[in-house]
């Protein structure tokens, strides 16, 4: 079972503890930011005031190799100096950090203690599972409701749960996404509880948004309400001539589903084949629904989050934002000649680099063919890249960086015919 989980697990790498040996030596910087600098949360600092130089240098290297994008790693280390021992205090998502801060220090001398943790919190017992438990669970950029949404997860979003901080828990995404969710979001699951779901047949939900009731009739009352892309889990199909599906919500509850508003994910997944037509096709069912920070469901979107749920839909997952949606895929043009794209490549917009000043990718959206683009700002609607379009988009043409090709690329995305990625 353990095997199948491996995608929500950083990379296996080597430890690279020679090559951080050296770059102590040289007392070189560590690794440079990428051309595409993402939003950063500063990494807990150790003072060479208080803590011998080697040790401070070498929990900064280990911080630009293992977690350069904090969105999707952490290595919140620092040491602190006692009895002339440092004392490494913190915490990582890569066990593979804590490994290669601790021969690096193995080999440059320094007496520590180790007194980091490995997440998952062993304070969570064996309970590091979660399923989203609600038709869009929302994940924030700090334990908070009134914090910033980061992204969110739909109904029945396998999760890995991290640790707790009062009411809210720092979860892993399929796609390594981390953030913060209230406890209501999500139904934690015991290792028993996820080997029985690992077998359990689900659905996935076809339709922009709908509702799963508590009788097999159009007009029984709710039980939760679904987005494109909800995930349920079926108690007894629907028999021949029936038109409602018996499933269970994630934490237990009974409901009902349309057969016609469903397909049984396995054969669903199975069957996929992106194409441009299918990605247009699916982009143009999400027309109108609005704009919002952080957003992936019709109920409202932001443009990353856009394009990541058409590209889902289709088999394909993108990464979270547009500033890593932006490695994906391969070059197509960079300098405006848009004859050469084809329907499904990502535009992606912002600010150049400028002197000292980093590349800073803003937007995205989705090319569907003559001269237009399709994307989330304000609402998801259509634009032209004519100026003599009446839909011209006069702003987002002057910021326009380059557009990239997923479909036939492989390159920074997966597939969810490889299975593992949205199952235990």
């Amino acid at each position: 079972m353990r095997d199948s989980l491996r995608q929500f697990r950083s990379p296996a790498r080597p430890l690279r503890a020679l090559l951080l040996l050296l770059v102590l030596a040289s007392c070189a910087a560590p690794r440079g930011e990428p051309a595409i600098t993402p939003p950063q949360q500063p990494q807990p600092a150790a003072s060479p005031s208080t803590i011998p130089e080697a040790a401070a240098r070498a929990i900064a290297a280990v911080q630009a190799e293992y977690a350069p994008d904090r969105r999707v790693a952490r290595v919140d280390v620092e040491g602190r100096s006692e009895d002339g021992v440092v004392v490494l205090a913190g915490e990582t998502t890569d066990p593979a950090a804590r490994a290669a801060l601790l021969a690096v220090l193995d080999g440059s001398g320094v007496a520590y203690r180790d007194e980091i943790t490995v997440l998952p919190d062993p304070a969570l017992g064996d309970a590091v599972w979660a399923l989203a438990n609600n038709s869009v669970s929302n994940l924030r950029t700090t334990p908070g409701h009134s914090a910033e949404l980061a992204t969110q997860a739909l109904l029945g979003t396998p999760l890995r749960v991290l640790k707790r901080q009062g009411g809210f828990y720092l979860v892993q995404t399929p796609d390594r996404y981390l953030a913060w969710v209230d406890s209501d979001g999500i139904h934690r699951m015991a290792n028993a509880d996820v080997a029985a779901h690992a077998v359990a047949p689900r659905l996935v939900y076809l339709r922009a948004a709908g509702t799963a009731r508590a009788e097999p009739r159009d007009d029984a009352e709710p039980v939760a309400d679904l987005v494109l892309g909800s995930l349920i889990e079926v108690v007894t199909p629907a028999a021949e001539g029936e038109r409602f599906h018996r499933v269970r919500m994630p934490d237990g509850r009974p409901a009902w589903v349309g057969r016609d508003e469903t397909a049984f994910w396995d054969e669903w997944v199975r069957l996929l084949n992106a194409t441009e037509a299918g990605l247009v096709r699916t982009a143009r069912t999400l027309m109108g629904s609005p704009y919002l920070w952080g957003g992936t469901s019709a109920k409202g979107m932001d443009c990353s989050g856009f394009t990541k749920t058409v590209y889902f839909m289709n088999g394909i997952i993108l990464p979270r934002d547009a500033s890593q949606q932006v490695n994906a895929g391969a070059m197509v043009d960079d300098r405006g000649e848009f004859g050469h794209l084809r329907p499904g490549d990502l535009l992606f917009f912002g600010r150049p680099a400028s002197g000292a000043d980093p590349e800073r990718v803003v937007h995205v959206g989705m090319w569907i063919g003559d001269g237009r683009f399709i994307h989330s700002s304000g609402r998801v609607r259509v634009n032209s890249m004519d100026p003599a379009a009446p839909d011209y988009d006069e702003y987002n043409r002057n910021r326009y960086l380059r557009t990239k090709r997923v479909l036939g690329s492989g390159t920074g995305v997966k597939l969810l015919k490889d299975g593992g990625l949205y199952t235990f």
